[in-house]
This record gives C-alpha cells, structure tokens and sequence, in this order.
C-alpha cells in the first residue's frame, strides 16, 4: 500500500443515535481525529424505515465529523444490526491433491471456495463470511495450513447475510453524502473486538452489546468468531414497558430507567418511592422503586434468554470459559452482569475499551464505531507488504489513541 494518508470514516446508524469517527491512517498508524454525534431519526430496530430522516442525522453527524477533523472522508466502513439478519454455517473438505501430501495455496482456495459456495435466499445479500479455524486430518490448525502435510483438509464458514433491500438504504444513505462504502461490518464483530482480548476469544467468550432498539451478540471459539445473532429488542423496550406499566411519556420512562432501573429486583419495601425528577416541582411525581425494578428485571431477563435460546448448542459454559462480556448503551443498567451470570451460567462482566483509549472515548457507546475502525485499519493493511500486516493493528493504534 501506498503511503498516501486514508481517511476512514466509521459510522454506525443506531436506532438512538448516529455516531462517526474519523481515523487518519498513513499505513503504519492511525489517529482518530474527528467524531460527529446526531439524535437518530427513520431508524427503527437498527433498520432505516425513513429514508429522507435517516439521512438527514446521518448527513448531519458526517458533516460534524468532518468539521471536527478538518478532513473530507476517503472511505466509510458501516456497521450493521437489525433483526433481517441470519447466519448459517457450511463446511467443505478436500483431499490433499500433491503427491507428497503438503498442503499448498491451491488446496486452501478450493475448500475455502467450497464452504463458502452455498447458495442464499432470493433478495438475500452476504454480509459477511467468517471463517472458523481449519482442521488438518481432524487436528486443529490455528493459522494457516499452508506447508503442512496432511491428506485432507476441512474448514467451515459462518454465512451472515441479510435482505438486500435493507442492506441498499443503509449504503445508499452514506453514497448521498458523495461517500464510497468500502465495507459493511457486523456490530457484534465490531463491538466484540474492542471488549476483548486475543486470549478470550481464544478460551472462548461470548459479547453481547445492547444498544436501543437491538442486541447484537457473537460468539467465539478458538480464537475466532463461531456464531452471531441479532435480536430486535434493546434497551428502548425497557424504557416502553415502563411507559406502559407507570403510564409516563417515552421521556420520562427513559429517565427512570436510568436513574432507577434494574435487572435484578432488590427492593424489598413495596412502599419504598423514588421521584421523577427530584426537584419537588408541579408534575413531579412519586413511583413505586419496587415496581420500577420488576419491570426492568423482567424485560432484562427475557432478552439474555432469547439470545441463549437463538445461540442454541453454539453455546455451552464448558467452551465459554471467558465468559460474557456485555457492552452498549444498556449495558450499564444496573445488575444486567449478575444476571448474564445466572442465566449463561459463566462468569459476565460490563466490557471496556482497552486502557490506551482515551477518557472521552471510552463509554460503552463507542466500542462499535471504535471498532469498525479496527476493521478499516485491517483493510487497508490487507493491501501493505506482509511485513507490515504482521505488526498488527493495536501496536499500530495504542500510542494515537491515547492523544485522541
């Protein structure tokens, strides 16, 4: 790759808000050196239902990212969510074809092109096709198999592929701000990546990142991504059922469940009340901490069972010693940990970036668009020499995102 400067956009289109960050990479090391922030608007459950709207704060948060960096984004890599999406898994093998059974870049090229040869849907469009590790006569191979010897060689493919329609909106709505899209990446793998290290994803570990209207989630086994999901639920159906239950405006909902909203009940004292806002003004209001608690709780529940439910035999707490790490908006809800616990049966903690990344970006907000620009950064170093993709892209990231 060139030494020219690349300036990565990274934007993720949540159903609460729009964020963008702009990283300035020279091939060696990247800077992040703009973010632009909108309220979301046309966006339901992580999927544009108001083209013109979501544009709109989209275009908005752009232009605010690129004011902050001083520089007009090159390329955007988006990140993906919504309840459209759905992964299958397929696997191929092939026998060795050299005679002295050593496994060359031929070998590796057809079994790859086999698994990944199944045909989707009508309207169906691949997002993404992770490759899980390969195995060499059954063993286990972490890196690639090339100059082995073996006599047959296998290897699997987890498909994420989504409507192709949904897909369009989400990319047509970057080109209206005259921008390519270079890639489309999953939230879950985006999110997943900064909350981990290279050692849990190799004792296997299992992030689940909560956002507004969606919860994205993926699972990791080896060292590698084994299953992803998407449920259509977030951290806004928390805040709807407690509209609903304590007939308050989504607004005032939203305010209890951040002051006073649990996954867990430990309010015992059914009388014990909390007020609205605090300030004993007219319309301030007493509601039960109890009640606020169960309903919480019960929505909080339900959605760590429904992803343990769509993860299925993926997931068991034997090949999950990592545990869970839970990130998002949501994710800070109080005691959503001690019940990940409970309902995964492995150890779960609220996720955080890496200690180099600055103050400012740390909340669990960012991990995504933190991490798209991860996979920006692993893009462009696919085009340098091998050398400098050896280096990795957190020895190339530490120092700069420190002076963020």
């Amino acid at each position: 790759m060139s030494s020219r400067t690349t300036f990565i956009g990274a934007v993720e289109i949540g159903t609460s808000k729009i964020t963008v960050l702009v990283g300035e990479h020279t091939g060696r090391e990247l800077a992040i050196i703009g973010r632009g922030e909108c309220s979301s608007r046309g966006v339901i459950k992580g999927s544009v239902v108001d083209y013109k709207a979501a544009s709109e704060c989209t275009h908005s948060a752009l232009e605010a990212a690129e004011r902050d960096a001083g520089e007009r984004i090159d390329v955007v890599f988006l990140a993906q969510t919504g309840g459209h999406l759905e992964g299958f898994y397929n696997e191929a093998a092939v026998n060795v074809k050299a005679s002295d059974n050593m496994i060359d870049a031929g070998d590796i090229r057809t079994v790859c092109e086999l698994a990944k040869s199944k045909e989707l849907p009508t309207g169906r469009m691949v997002v993404h096709n992770i490759r899980r590790p390969f195995r060499v006569d059954g063993r286990l191979v972490p890196g690639s198999p090339e100059n082995l010897v073996g006599q047959r060689l296998e290897v699997g493919y987890w498909t994420v592929h989504g409507q192709e329609q949904r897909l369009a909106d989400n990319i047509h709505v970057i080109r209206g701000f005259n921008l390519e899209v270079r890639e489309l990446v999953l939230a879950s793998l985006a999110s997943g990546h900064m909350v981990t290290t290279a050692e849990e994803r190799q004792h296997g570990v299992l992030t689940i990142d909560i956002g507004a209207g969606t919860t994205d989630f993926a699972l990791y086994r080896d060292g590698a991504p084994h299953a992803t999901g998407v449920v259509p639920v977030g951290g806004s159906h928390l805040s709807n059922d407690l509209s609903i239950g304590l007939r308050l405006t989504d607004g005032q909902a939203e305010k209890l469940k951040v002051r006073f909203g649990r996954a867990n009940v430990l309010t015992r004292d059914k009388a014990q009340k909390v007020w609205l806002d605090g300030n004993y003004a007219i319309g301030d209001r007493q509601f039960s901490q109890q009640a606020i608690e169960q309903i919480t709780s019960a929505r909080a529940w339900e959605l760590l069972e429904v992803v343990k439910q769509k993860l299925g035999n993926a997931f068991t707490p034997e090949t999950c010693s990592a545990g869970v790490v839970l990130t998002g908006g949501t994710a800070r809800l109080a005691g959503l940990a001690e019940v990940a616990g409970k309902v995964f049966g492995v150890p779960a903690h609220l996720g955080e970036a890496p200690s180099w990344v600055n103050e400012n970006m740390r909340d669990p907000g960012y991990h995504t668009a933190l991490g798209l620009l991860y996979y920006g950064v692993s893009a462009q170093a696919a085009k340098s020499t091998p050398a400098q993709r050896r280096s990795g892209f957190f020895g190339n990231v530490k120092r700069l995102f420190v002076n963020a």
